[in-house]
């Protein structure tokens, strides 16, 4: 099974069937001249689709890859259980005519083209279900070498952590994939319950125990401090880096920052952009349920602890309050992210 195609993938069915009544929503509402209109702006914009779909094709055939202008290649990277595919759905939904060049996987190129790609990756560690570091070492040349822009998408690790375990464990045992710790468990109060149970083979997971994946060949994915140093070294190096709670506070004005990489001639005014559907901070509360939870996250190393906090993350529970306050807008956030490595 070629489980980093299936993983990359995963998810997309999921919003098929809302997005869908959302179309007849607005096919209702709009007047028969307005709806020839749109269909055919609809048929220029899929023969689009379809133009660039073979110039791909060909480009990876070695022929000449499309180009237009002053675009660069565009990397969108994120580690497993980060958000990405939210990323994904927002380049697709709102980027307009460079949405034509997006895909769901990486690829280098020598010189500048108008693809935008897609994927999770790592640069100092093989992991299961990640572009390897040789590959990320060619991305990053092109970034520094002017021919590429890198835009990172991250979340507070801890909920990475959840999520990552929760996703790993069910595909393990029923080999179904999953679009966040929802998708799993009606409530917080269910995850806890499940988590105190089997807290063992949580540990297992966040040190990257090998046996825990021993059903799949290849490495083995990142421990939970593996996973944070990854995190640290991207936003080193990425033109842009964005955290997924920013989204949950100011979506429109986040969404910019990728149009602004992508030099995408948008009209932003009025654009109706829909936040992550992931709970924030979601790390927190199980940790004031689950003891064994909490002293797992006093137990870390310093290093680990830094860089966390060095992304303007907390990891006590007063502070994590304090940041779903300003996530909800009750207060103004007291520390910025970090700024990203690459001008």
């Amino acid at each position: 099974m070629d489980i980093q195609r299936h993983v990359t993938h995963a998810g997309f069915g999921l919003t098929q069937q809302g997005a869908a009544l959302r179309r007849l929503k607005r096919f209702a509402r709009r007047t028969p001249r307005e709806n020839l209109w749109v269909a055919k702006k609809i048929g220029l914009q899929r023969l689009e689709v379809v133009r660039a779909g073979l110039r791909h094709l060909l480009a990876a055939r070695g022929w000449e890859i499309e180009h237009r202008g002053c675009d660069r290649t565009v990397y969108v990277i994120g580690l497993f259980g980060s958000g990405r595919q939210y990323i994904n759905r927002l380049i697709m939904a709102h980027l307009g005519r460079r949405a034509i060049y997006f895909r769901d996987c990486l690829g280098w190129h020598a010189a500048p083209t108008s693809l935008i790609y897609s994927g999770h990756a790592t640069i100092k560690y093989p992991s299961l279900a990640q572009s390897p570091p040789e590959l990320t070492r060619r991305l990053l040349e092109s970034v520094r070498s002017g021919f590429a822009e890198l835009i990172f998408i991250y979340r507070h690790p801890l909920d990475s952590l959840l999520t990552n375990w929760v996703w790993w464990r069910t595909y393990l045992r029923t080999g179904r994939w999953l679009e966040g710790i929802s998708r799993a468990y009606g409530s917080n109060e269910d995850l806890c319950t499940d988590l105190e149970r089997n807290f063992g083979e949580f540990r297992a997971f966040a040190a990257g125990d090998p046996s825990f994946y021993a059903a799949l060949s290849g490495p083995r994915f990142l421990s939970f401090v593996e996973f944070v140093e990854e995190t640290a070294l991207f936003i080193a190096c990425a033109t842009v880096s964005l955290r997924l709670e920013d989204f949950m506070i100011d979506p429109l004005r986040e969404f910019s920052k990728i149009a602004q990489v992508m030099s995408a001639d948008l009209e932003l005014n009025g654009l109706a952009v829909e936040r992550p559907r992931s709970q924030p901070y979601r790390y927190a509360a199980v940790a004031q349920c689950v003891p064994r939870f909490q002293a797992f996250i006093d137990e870390l190393d310093a290093h680990a602890r830094q860089r966390i906090e060095g992304m303007g993350y907390a990891l006590s529970h007063k502070a994590s309050a304090d940041l779903e306050d300003v996530h909800s807008g009750k207060v103004a956030p007291s520390r910025a992210p970090p700024e990203s490595g690459h001008a």
